[in-house]
């Protein structure tokens, strides 16, 4: 485990036990200095034990084989993920090995679970390392995790571990003087304990050696000069507003503002139980979704992506509602001629043939070309990696695409599994593979090899994104292009992320330079600070939990307004999935076959099928098997909660304002059985 010498330097105050930050660029090595931390840790320390938190389910593997495998001829190291049943077992797993890496969820689970097979303290261990620690702010797990460490010490708690954050990019949260950048860079050093912000000084000149930036130039695209498709979408949406009869929606369609007042309005719509305001408030989210595709990638991408909701919309609703069959009614009038339309390749996204005249500039000239092209979606991720695969210009260069998103559960399009993910970086490693398509996943963290070429297309994003992005083109003359259209607001962001790097920097070496007293005495007010922002925030949660008796709060469904359940019909399996368990809901709802597919596996139950409202077919959530019982999980943006004080929709269930218990198996298993149930 050799180090360089610039790694030598930001690691010896956390040799000698300090808290400490190391900010160190991408691909300088943090984690290997991180791994030497530990080792050195475990062989001066009695009854030594090191938790490696992470913020991304793939980098648990990674960091165990890249560098803390080399920890395992004299250590016990093990990686816990979110699909291993390892999680399950978390307290016995701590005692049997010096050296856990796993997510700082699996962490924060087992300090907040009553389950002796999986409950842990803060106090079992002796060093935590937080890796991309620009991450422990506000309700992130490394915060709620730090929380309750910061409580402990302020109450003069002693043998509470270490710490040591990894970052490249600590940003400037969302300031734009140098005074709040500084005030950011503090809060993240309060938050960690930080006695000190490490980065290289001495060897500064070997580190930009080992580390060499790529070229960057803005790739502009013009707009396009017709936009037919695009015109006919929009007669459609002010078709619907028509119907609809409603003056207050923006003239710019295909915006976010759009986007936003939309949304708004179907929030107003379900709150009202007007269905039909809504409905169409929905389904114009989507037309806006079509045309920003539209703008992104192809429009025959738009046009599938439109289609696809149709359809959904058909086999799933039961299209009685009169709102309903005039907005499918209408897509179905117009779905010729917006497919014909689609297919003009005269009138393509002119984005897409500045993407082609860079790929064929790097990949022409360099037989050992790879490359990164960052994209917003997974949706226009799969559409670029179709789009490539139609262009023969571009196969004739040897280009060997694929796509790289995160393994998170989304309705929207399909997400990778672990496995899926590795497999494409292994062939990416082996050069099977030298071009991705990838979403952020690939900004932080992951183990890919030197790029030559990383594209930021489209993308509008903060200062940190850009560094990160940017860390991924490592290799000789590199190059990292921002692709956009002129005059557009991603370029306007990109200038400005270039200035708050700057600024970012100048934060830091002030916080740096800081007398040791004054920066002291700083951190400390500001953890008490934040304790006592926690105890309000969670007295004010809390109270809100108070205002409304469970018997007096009913769910409707958010389509078609029906009341189907009470409050107090409601309880909660690992504090977490919101399950009824009235055995009369079940005429509420149909369930389909099969099982839901999720990215991880969980102790006493595993998903059924998915379950929607059984009068207008909004879809509600899933069924739970539940140590053998089939139980409905709920989802509380699919219902409207209706209360004393009025009636509301929630995105999530720790929004609602009213208490739900905790499920008691026993409990309900003797209260059916004596029902006869």
């Amino acid at each position: 485990m050799e180090l360089r010498d610039y790694q030598w330097e930001v690691i010896l105050p956390a040799l000698e036990g300090e808290n400490i930050i190391i900010w160190l660029p991408t691909g300088a090595g943090k984690t290997r200095a991180a791994a030497y931390v530990c080792k050195r840790h475990l062989e001066t320390r009695q009854q030594a034990k090191v938790a490696v938190l992470v913020n991304k389910v793939h980098l648990v593997e990674q960091h165990y084989r890249q560098e803390f495998r080399a920890l395992t001829d004299r250590f016990r190291v093990t990686p816990i993920s979110s699909d291993s049943d390892q999680k399950f077992f978390f307290a016995q797993e701590v005692k049997l090995n010096e050296v856990v890496i796993c997510t700082a969820q699996i962490l924060q689970n087992g300090l907040t679970s009553q389950d002796e097979d999986m409950h842990v303290e803060l106090t079992d261990f002796s060093l935590l390392v937080i890796d991309e620690c620009h991450h422990t702010h506000k309700d992130a797990v490394y915060n709620q995790i730090m929380e309750d460490y910061l409580e402990r010490k302020l109450k003069g708690q002693k043998k509470l571990p270490q710490i040591l954050g990894l970052t490249a990019s600590p940003g400037t949260g969302g300031a734009v003087s140098l005074k709040g950048a500084r005030e950011h860079i503090l809060q993240i050093c309060a938050n960690l304990d930080t006695a000190k912000i490490m980065s290289s000084q001495k060897h500064r000149v070997l580190l930009d050696t080992q580390v060499p930036q790529p070229r960057k130039q803005y790739n502009v695209s013009q707009e396009r000069p017709r936009d037919p498709f695009g015109r006919k979408l929009k007669e459609t949406m002010r078709e619907i507003h028509r119907y609809l009869d409603v003056r207050s929606l923006p003239e710019e369609l295909g915006t976010q503002l759009y986007e936003q007042r939309v949304v708004e309005l179907a929030k107003e719509g379900a709150e009202l139980f007007c269905r039909k305001t809504r409905t169409c408030a929905v389904h114009l989210r989507k037309y806006n979704d079509a045309l920003l595709i539209n703008d992104t990638v192809r429009m025959i991408d738009a046009f599938n992506a439109l289609d696809e909701f149709y359809q959904q919309e058909k086999a799933t609703k039961a299209l009685r509602d009169p709102t309903e069959r005039f907005l499918v009614g209408t897509f179905d009038k117009n779905r010729p001629a917006l497919l014909a339309l689609a297919s003009d390749a005269l009138c393509e996204n002119p984005k897409l043939s500045k993407l082609e005249e860079i790929l064929q500039e790097q990949f022409q000239t360099r037989e050992s070309s790879r490359g990164i092209i960052f994209t917003k979606t997974r949706q226009s991720a799969h559409a670029l990696h179709k789009w490539i695969q139609e262009r023969e210009t571009l196969a004739r260069l040897g280009i060997k695409a694929a796509v790289l998103t995160g393994a998170g559960y989304s309705n929207q399009t399909k997400h990778m599994t672990q496995n899926e993910q590795q497999d494409v970086i292994k062939l990416f490693h082996k050069g099977a593979l030298n071009l991705l398509f990838s979403t952020s996943v690939a900004e932080e963290g992951l183990d890919i090899p030197e790029c030559n070429i990383v594209v930021r297309y489209g993308l509008m994003t903060n200062e940190i994104a850009m560094v990160q992005a940017r860390g991924r083109a490592r290799a000789e003359n590199s190059l990292y292009s921002v692709l956009a259209k002129a005059n557009s607001k991603e370029v306007s962001r990109e200038r400005l992320n270039e200035n708050l790097e700057e600024l970012m920097k100048r934060a830091i070496e002030e916080v740096q330079a800081m007398p040791e007293k004054e920066y002291r005495d700083t951190i400390t007010a500001l953890q008490r600070c934040a304790i006592i922002s926690r105890k309000v925030k969670k007295a004010e949660c809390s109270q809100k939990r108070q205002l409304h008796d469970p018997d007096a709060v009913r769910l409707h469904c958010i389509t078609c307004n029906m009341a189907v359940c009470h409050g107090s019909d409601l309880r909660t399996v690992e504090k977490m999935h919101h399950v009824n368990i009235n055995p009369d809901f079940k005429i509420y709802y149909r369930a389909t076959s099969g099982q839901v597919e999720i990215p991880r596996n969980f102790k006493d139950w595993k998903p059924g099928g998915s379950i929607s409202c059984a009068s207008c077919g909004q879809g509600w959530g899933m069924e739970m098997i539940y140590r053998g019982l089939t139980l409905p999980i709920l989802s509380i943006k699919n219902f409207v909660v209706v209360t004393p004080d009025g009636n509301k929709p929630f995105k999530k269930w720790s929004q609602v304002t009213f208490a739900i218990e905790e499920f008691d198996f026993e409990k309900y298993c003797n209260s059916t059985f004596n029902l006869g149930l």
